[in-house]
């Protein structure tokens, strides 16, 4: 299995599946003399780690990770860095039933036709798990992006239920188990997602991940974009089956005068947009405002109610996926498309380095 790696200067490789004794990644291209230690990488594992609360997989998971080499006295030496997460509390149990069956809305059909073996265990590779991985290299990222460089996710909606932006509150993003920065919403969704839980469902959720203090000149026509990386690392995140960028689909009910964002004389920095539709990109390249990239979360298909399926010898059949899963999983892609936008950006920072000085 090929494609196990992304990034051209700043290039992460990930490792490992869900039911191994461990999973993680190699960064290659970080600079040298980047400060970091495994507490600060610890920080942003905690946000994405399961069984924190009732809304999210009961897998119990520490997710404590491990820097291996690229580093010394606690500064980066330019050498890869290797990073481990040790699986802990697998259950593998739990997927017998389903070895000569395939889960409806799984990768399971497709990894089998494709590869001619799988790892049933909870996906393998196809897991969700292996986005821990991730988040290990974007706080790397984001030390190589510095201070100035803030990325923040949040939910948006989940299900049919969207956030109300006139209470659009920064602050309650961290006070509540789904990254909403609503706070009657966020009532809401608890109420909601404990019906879905309960009934042995699950649904789906939109995030938005937004990067402030980027500089402009980041990306290249025609085939470096930076919207266009940053979509397709984004729909490398499990479950996702769609991105938008700015106004993304909007868009298309919007004038020329309106889409447009009016320019207006600014400092040494660049100028003042009046708007920010193109979602801090044109042409590809960074324009210095907001970066605004937003992603949708299909529903968790490992769900308790019965499924019409087919097994390895293509028979019908009739499947219940048994184990710990969660009712809606993109509260938890909340810190992973972080990484991503971070990660992308991290890269694309070194190649216009490397192109401009």
């Amino acid at each position: 299995m090929s494609h196990n790696s992304f990034g051209h200067l700043f290039r992460v490789t990930t490792w490992g599946e869900s039911h191994g004794p461990a999973l993680g990644c190699v960064i290659d291209g970080c600079p040298s003399l980047v400060e970091i230690t495994e507490e600060e990488i610890q920080y942003f594992m905690d946000r994405r780690k399961p069984g924190q609360n009732k809304y999210t997989t009961q897998r119990r998971e520490p997710d404590q990770v491990k820097i291996l080499s690229g580093t010394f006295e606690g500064k980066t030496t330019g050498t890869p860095i290797s990073l481990m997460i040790e699986n802990v509390d697998q259950r593998s149990k739990d997927y017998g039933d389903i070895a000569e069956k395939y889960r409806p809305g799984h990768a399971d059909f497709t990894y089998q036709t494709k590869y001619g073996i799988r790892d049933y265990r909870g996906g393998g590779r196809s897991s969700a798990r292996e986005t821990a991985a991730r988040v290990a290299a974007g706080a790397i990222a984001r030390k190589v992006l510095g201070p100035d460089v803030k990325i923040q996710g949040y939910l948006t909606q989940i299900g049919a239920h969207k956030i109300d932006c006139s209470r659009f509150d920064a602050a309650e993003i961290e006070n509540n188990p789904f990254w909403c920065p609503d706070p009657v919403t966020a009532d809401l969704w608890a109420d909601y997602l404990d019906g879905i839980r309960k009934d042995g469902s699950s649904v789906g959720a939109v995030i938005e991940v937004v990067a402030s203090g980027v500089q402009a000149g980041l990306g290249a026509p025609i085939y470096g974009k930076l919207d266009s990386d940053l979509a397709g690392a984004m729909m490398t995140i499990n479950a996702v089956k769609g991105v938008e960028i700015g106004e993304g689909f909007s868009a298309a009910a919007l004038t020329g005068e309106t889409n447009a964002d009016e320019m207006h004389a600014g400092n040494e920095k660049g100028p003042r947009f009046s708007s920010n539709h193109a979602g801090g990109i044109l042409g590809g390249i960074s324009t210095g405002q907001d970066i605004v990239v937003r992603f949708a979360v299909k529903p968790t298909s490992s769900i308790l109610k019965p499924r019409s399926t087919i097994t390895k010898s293509g028979e019908e059949t009739e499947i219940v996926t048994k184990g710990r899963h969660d009712p809606c999983v993109g509260i938890r892609a909340v810190p992973v498309g972080e990484a991503m936008m971070a990660c992308v950006l991290a890269d694309h920072l070194l190649r216009h380095r490397g192109q401009q000085g």
